[in-house]
């Protein structure tokens, strides 16, 4: 009950904002909205890519307005940041629904760079040229060129994954020449128009890389929240205090911290390099030789004293998480020792509240602070 208060203080901020500064929906979006509208009825195939961390918020709602003949599967991007545990569930329930879906990374290079993401997302590409195979013999397409449509909302890693399509399509066809890339970037709304990539031959397969839509207005407050959390809606529309506050309140009540128990264990010890460090008489210079950075929130030593901060400040806690006043101040325990964690000291010339916020949804982002699948199988 308590979370649901928060989302929906939060969500109905974020619905008020959209209404009253022109929100997400601006002129580009809607141009993308007709342009993509057009195309539907003309390609051979849609993929509607989804952040796998919000199966259902992250529906791309366009394609309510087309029968159930439409051609479609639902690919779940993000995988790595969800929990994987639920990856089959929601599968088995796409399934039960009469719709195909598949989970995939390709939201970033490292998980490109690396053999099993390459072998996993070849898996893929097979996966898609066989419905194309089976697509042109039941229903005895003449064409040799197949087209696939990708749709989504902003920022579910539709252009990652052209991307990384087309690579490994170009490889596995043993094709030369000059790669192309789609635009990809954190932010939303970065692909600014519609783009055609080659992902396979015998037969000819494209995908058109399309930017992200979202519809007009979303009253569901629940959905906003994890929609700006995931950071399909704009931090400027949410605000990141209010999303840090969110975040750290979904991890208060669920188990993900438990598993960070060890590096509070004092038997673990300090870690070689931190404990050399310690006891040099020129610790900066230790660090720098070492690649550590104090004020890098992103490297491995800061990581995990941020989750040993938080495992000790939840652990330690003897309010009741069940009232709202009382998960607050945990909050607010928790946001006061983050901030010695991250190094933000008071007089930053901001508030010292938005450094820790960006550098904890920026950790939460990238799947380092545990990973969550914020929807729930209906």
């Amino acid at each position: 009950m308590t979370k649901a208060s928060i989302a929906r203080q939060l969500g109905n901020a974020i619905v008020a904002k959209n209404r009253n500064s022109g929100g997400w929906y601006g002129p580009h979006m809607a141009a993308a909205s007709r342009a993509i509208q057009e195309r539907i009825p003309l390609v051979d195939l849609v993929l509607e890519v989804r952040d796998a961390r919000i199966p259902l918020s992250s529906e791309y709602e366009q394609l309510r307005n087309y029968s159930s003949t439409l051609k479609r599967i639902i690919v779940m991007n993000k995988m790595d940041l969800a929990n994987r545990s639920q990856i089959k569930e929601w599968v088995s329930y796409f399934q039960q629904n009469n719709c195909l879906s598949y989970g995939v990374n390709a939201h970033n290079k490292e998980n490109i760079k690396q053999q099993l993401g390459k072998v996993h997302l070849l898996q893929f590409l097979n996966f898609l040229q066989a419905r194309v195979r089976e697509l042109k013999r039941t229903e005895q397409h003449s064409s040799y060129t197949t087209t696939i449509l990708l749709v989504g909302i902003p920022n579910v890693g539709k252009s990652a994954l052209a991307n990384s399509l087309h690579k490994i399509g170009r490889i596995s066809a043993a094709e030369k020449g000059k790669l192309k890339n789609a635009t990809v970037s954190p932010q939303p709304g970065e692909t600014k128009d519609i783009s055609s990539l080659k992902i396979g031959s015998h037969p000819n397969i494209y995908v058109l890389d399309t930017p992200g839509v979202l519809p007009p207005e979303i009253l569901d407050a629940d959905v906003c929240c994890k929609l700006a959390l995931t950071g399909a809606i704009g931090n400027c529309l949410a605000g990141e205090k209010e999303l840090s506050r969110y975040l750290l309140t979904i991890l208060n009540l669920s188990d993900e911290y438990k598993k960070w128990a060890k590096l509070a264990d004092p038997k673990n010890g300090i870690p070689v390099a931190d404990h050399k460090a310690e006891c040099s008489g020129n610790f900066e210079m230790d660090m720098k030789r070492k690649r550590q950075y104090p004020t890098d929130h992103t490297q491995d030593f800061i990581v995990n004293s941020v989750r040993k901060t938080l495992f000790e400040t939840i652990s330690s806690f003897d309010g009741n998480l069940d009232d709202e006043r009382e998960l607050a101040r945990l909050v607010d325990a928790e946001i006061s020792a983050l901030q010695k964690v991250f190094q933000v000291p008071e007089n930053v010339g901001v508030d010292a509240h938005d450094k820790v916020a960006c550098k904890l949804l920026n950790l939460y982002r990238t799947g380092r602070l545990g990973h969550y699948t914020l929807d729930c199988i209906p």
